[in-house]
């Protein structure tokens, strides 16, 4: 029986960085094609960034739809970093029933800074032995039986101890699937359990996948340092209810508004943290795409917020040209109030050439794993540029599904014809509509 991996392949995963060598974009390199003008100036621009130059200051990324304005802002959160926060919003997302505008804009500012995290714990770290579980009636149902009470013997390669745990300790070493021969850290402050893996020489037989580790040498119980990296809304969101540092990384977030107090003391105890080498910041990349969507009150804010100390990269994108600011009469480029526009570093993106767009679809094909033929990629080639790129992309899988229905192995030029007859174009969409103008309902 053969086990599938589930496995979700987004438009812009194949992206790793800018492509620029000494300076200079490669015309395909780290995922992205073509744009050069564009990528050697969002190069320029994450250089700025890395000498802390770009303070009070944001990006706009301009040009038509499917220029790859998304592409270049993700090349550069992944040029500052692995770690580097990327987060994602449209313009349109900000008008929530649930919460302000103001306040959709700050929570992602917030996401958009990392906080990596230092910490010491006193741990209880081993392989389990030996598990023994004493099981008594549920309290308010006898015919179910859970665990009230347990013993579990912890060992190292230099020493050897047995504890008496509780039932609710016992019911979650059982939820997190520990068993005998596990090797496991026990958390001394929260009594928090996390499964390191099955310990060499304990397993009776080999289990695909299992990650086999060392038994621990030493004393059961040390002091162990912890690295994880939080946002800024993560510690927001745990002292606004308050909760425990270590518990942020448990359990689900909920939607709320967070008071300017409780981010006051956020900053101030990020600050310390800072301050006694425990932390470290990690700014990162705050993208709006279709800014142009945004009102003059999220504008303002936006002005104010770049000035800000603790401020992500705000970048932002637009395929609008002259049009009015959302919630004005004035018309000013892209949307976007003029005083704004003097604060940002506008990149200009440009439509595709027919050899970029065959880059880019060898690229996309390789990751979703799809083989083309030469006619197929030709005919793909064709119609990334009559049509659209995103449209061209857009039907390499359709396609390698209905090659598959025939037994082919590559996708023929054929099976493209296939898929574009049965998902049509936005151009042949709005055909259709003029066609049959009086059968739709208005």
């Amino acid at each position: 029986m053969s086990a599938s991996r589930f496995e979700r392949i987004s438009i812009h995963s194949h992206i790793r960085g800018l492509g620029v060598r000494d300076g200079e974009p490669l015309m395909v390199g780290d995922g992205l094609v073509g744009q050069l003008e564009a990528r050697r100036a969002a190069w320029v621009v994450v250089q700025l960034i890395k000498r802390g130059r770009m303070a009070g200051r944001g990006i706009l990324l301009a040009g038509p739809p499917g220029t790859g304005k998304t592409a270049i802002a993700i090349a550069i959160a992944k040029e500052l970093g692995e770690d580097t926060p990327f987060v994602a919003l449209s313009g349109s997302e900000i008008y929530s029933a649930e919460m302000k505008k103001t306040e959709v804009l700050m929570q992602a500012m917030r996401r958009a800074i990392g906080v990596r995290i230092h910490e010491f714990r006193r741990i209880l770290e081993g392989v389990v032995k030996k598990l023994d579980v004493k099981l008594g009636p549920h309290p308010y149902n006898p015919y179910q039986q859970i665990p009230i009470e347990g013993k579990i013997t912890l060992a190292t390669k230099d020493e050897e101890r047995t504890l008496r745990v509780s039932g609710d300790f016992v019911a979650e070493l059982l939820a997190r699937g520990v068993s005998e021969g596990d090797v496991v850290w026990i958390d001394l402050e929260t009594y928090r359990i996390n499964r390191v893996g099955k310990a060499k020489g304990y397993a009776s037989f080999d289990l695909y996948g299992e990650k086999l580790v060392e038994v621990p040498r030493g004393p059961l119980e040390k002091e162990r340092e912890f690295v994880y990296t939080v946002t800024l809304h993560d510690l927001d969101v745990m002292h606004s209810r308050s909760g425990s540092l270590f518990s942020i990384l448990f359990g689900g977030m909920e939607r709320r508004e967070i008071s300017s107090e409780t981010r006051k003391r956020v900053d101030e105890t990020v600050k310390g943290w800072v301050d006694e080498g425990r932390a470290e910041l990690l700014p990162g990349v705050l993208f709006i795409d279709d800014v142009h969507m945004l009102d003059i009150e999220a504008f303002s804010f936006l002005s104010r917020a770049m000035e800000s100390e603790l401020s992500p990269i705000i970048i932002l994108a637009t395929n609008r040209g002259i049009t009015k600011i959302r919630g004005t009469d004035v018309e000013s480029p892209h949307g976007i109030p003029q005083d704004l526009l003097d604060r940002l570093l506008i990149i200009k993106t440009r439509p595709y050439t027919p050899d970029e767009i065959r880059e880019i679809l060898k690229i996309r094909a390789r990751e979703e794993g799809v083989e083309l033929d030469e006619d197929a990629l030709e005919l793909l080639v064709e119609i990334g540029a009559k049509e659209s790129l995103r449209y061209a992309s857009q039907l390499l899988t359709p396609a390698k599904i209905l090659a598959e229905l025939k037994g082919l192995s590559k996708v023929s030029a054929e099976n493209v014809k296939e898929a574009s007859r049965l998902f049509i174009s936005m151009r042949e969409s709005s055909a259709y509509l003029r066609e049959l103008e009086g059968a739709f309902l208005k």
